[in-house]
């Protein structure tokens, strides 16, 4: 069977094993991992960078969470008996995977605000926690939003390894077709992994967008009105 003939196939778009659940299933892997890493990595990152401390942390967590290898860390974890095989292990390694970019950017925007717009709010009367809502955050959005982006991306594209250790997903296919030895099965699972990935960048590239303040966007300055150009005085 080709892979064409594979995809057109009925028998693969429905049941357990069919690509719907699959895809389904990788979603919910993914968005859990991350939903678990944004909420470990933003709030030390935001306290963090507001206290501007903490460089040598922000900076080589994330220069050891590039140098791990999530399918070491995802093995590891399956490992252990209170975790087992299967989502749980999945997620947690995926989670990890996910933190280092998170807290590096978030640490990177918070602390790279300008000194002289948080002295000017904390002279306008702002405490604080106040400075760090009203003022770093909405200035850091775009760093803020790129870490999330390129955490999401790597989250997608590495949770086809989570059917090493039974969880599902569309690595799935990939694994089970070398099991079976099938390569078509595992053609079909590269190209909707890679599907996928592309397609998890191209909706985090959108809210990436959205989210970001019109005059911090890279093309804001072209959609700025150009300005005259004084005249010459005579001497």
């Amino acid at each position: 069977m080709s892979v064409w003939q594979w995809f057109t196939d009925p028998a693969n778009w429905s049941g357990p094993n069919g690509i719907p659940v699959r895809t389904w299933q990788h979603i919910v892997i993914s968005v859990s991992a991350m939903l678990i890493a944004l909420v470990v990595a933003l709030p030390v990152g935001l306290i963090l960078g507001h206290a501007r401390k903490g460089t040598f942390v922000a900076t080589n967590i994330g220069n050891i969470g590039r140098a791990v290898p999530t399918l070491g860390v995802l093995i590891i974890l399956a490992s252990i008996a209170a975790i087992g095989v299967g989502d749980l292990a999945a997620i947690l390694a995926l989670a990890l995977f996910a933190i280092p970019p998170l807290l590096t950017n978030t640490f990177t925007g918070i602390s790279g605000v300008d000194p002289e717009v948080r002295d000017a709010a904390v002279g306008m009367g702002m405490g604080g926690v106040a400075v760090l809502w009203r003022v770093e955050i909405p200035l850091a959005v775009p760093l803020l939003a790129a870490g999330i982006r390129t955490a999401s991306v790597q989250v997608v594209a590495t949770a086809s390894l989570a059917a090493v250790v039974g969880s599902g997903g569309l690595g799935r296919y990939v694994v089970d077709g070398f099991a079976l030895q099938d390569t078509t099965l595992i053609v079909a699972g590269a190209i909707l992994t890679a599907a996928i990935s592309v397609a998890a960048e191209g909706v985090m590239a959108l809210l990436q967008r959205v989210v970001t303040p019109r005059g911090m966007k890279a093309d804001s300055l072209t959609d700025q009105p150009a300005m005259d150009a004084p005249e010459p005085v005579a001497g």
